[in-house]
């Protein structure tokens, strides 16, 4: 190969969409529940500021998000110094890695989990990556993480709802996890789906942030906010670490985004009643799929978890079929998003489908 050589380990990098996650419906795809993204349309009162924002898109944003800032700063009582914003919660990751972890340093988390990850760690920041396996009902386990720290760890995520299992960390069992790792240790509470849980003694990261002097938050609000296609998302953290994410990407929000934001955030109370909708249609799904005989757990995300391991691209298939798009994360199972209740009720019917027919072929075997 002649000319211009992009580093070989961004080879590596799987593309997100292998299968389609996202975006507008196409011909053979008309439900969309793969990319975990808020199935409503924006709220009318957001979506108004964000087209007199766009108004403006001739001027640059504000490049330090000073606004959308200070109104997180007053939506979680917390100085403005806490603060960072980025283009979703992906940029904010990749900036906590950039920021923490050079190249022989560790960043851990568990796996299966975000896959993001491993690919920012290795192959775009160069550090290493540890993933330390989930338990057998798809939990974090804490216990095993804290004995992988060592003195090159500098970084350890904890995605609570975990992606894809939809498992949330316990707020007792963090406080021991925490109690055991290194001040120097940063542990970052990735809560990208931190609205629709609904498990009384789930760990919260805007707490715990408060009282341990190590540990940060990720949010966004792509999923519960239903501002996906803007790119927005923020991280709570110790006050140098804020301030050095803060420096690593200028310019990093449209205007547009940030607008719609503030704009969100004033409307929480009306975006948490299509959570609590959401929340309901998770519990009805999971319900109809346990009852169909699926091996499924009670999910605190927006999405549904199948480990159906070797069947997953099979189960993939006949729901495409169906118009419908699934995410398949390699062997290990299927995920499910939680959408308007037409997509859901065609996605159980078309899953009480596969197994009657399973059942039939095991039977005649």
């Amino acid at each position: 190969m002649s000319g211009p050589r992009p580093r070989p380990e961004l080879h590596r990098i799987a593309v997100h969409a292998a299968s389609r996650s996202g975006g507008a419906p196409t011909p053979e795809l008309t439900h969309l529940l793969a990319a975990n993204e808020n199935p409503y349309d924006p709220l009318p009162g957001v979506l108004d500021t964000a087209i007199a924002a766009a108004g403006r898109f001739n001027r640059y944003p504000d490049i330090g998000c000073e606004r959308l800032i200070d109104a997180l700063a007053r939506r979680f009582d917390l100085p403005p110094t806490r603060f960072a914003v980025g283009a979703g919660s992906v940029v904010v990751i990749q900036s906590l890695i950039q920021a923490m972890a050079a190249p022989g340093d560790e960043v851990m988390y568990a796996w299966r989990s975000f896959e993001a990850y491993p690919v920012i760690t290795t192959a775009i920041c160069g550090a290493t990556a540890v993933g330390v396996p989930l338990t057998n009902d798809g939990y974090h386990d804490l216990n095993a993480m804290a004995e992988r720290v060592t003195a090159r760890t500098r970084l350890i995520f904890l995605c609570t709802p975990n992606n894809p299992t939809g498992t949330a960390v316990g707020r007792d069992e963090l406080r021991e996890f925490l109690d055991r790792v290194p001040e120097d240790v940063l542990v970052v509470l990735d809560e990208a789906y931190a609205e629709f849980v609904r498990d009384k003694d789930a760990a919260d990261g805007t707490t715990v942030c408060r009282e341990y002097p190590n540990a940060a938050v990720v949010r966004t609000f792509s999923k519960a906010f239903g501002l996906a296609g803007l790119r927005v998302g923020f991280a709570i953290a110790p006050e140098p670490v804020a301030a050095a994410l803060r420096t690593t990407a200028p310019y990093g929000v449209s205007q547009i985004g940030q607008e719609a934001a503030i704009a969100s955030l004033a409307a929480t109370d009306a975006v948490m009643k299509r959570v609590d909708v959401v929340v309901a249609e998770r519990h009805r799904m999971e319900d109809a799929l346990i009852e169909q005989g699926w091996p499924v757990s009670r999910s605190q995300a927006n999405f549904i978890w199948l480990p159906i391991r070797e069947r997953s691209a099979d189960f993939a298939g006949v729901c495409a079929r169906a118009g419908i798009a699934v995410r398949v994360l390699a062997e290990d199972g299927v995920r499910v998003t939680v959408g308007a209740r037409e997509s859901n009720d065609l996605f159980l019917a078309t899953a009480a489908g596969i197994r009657l027919e399973h059942d039939q072929q095991s039977l005649s075997a």
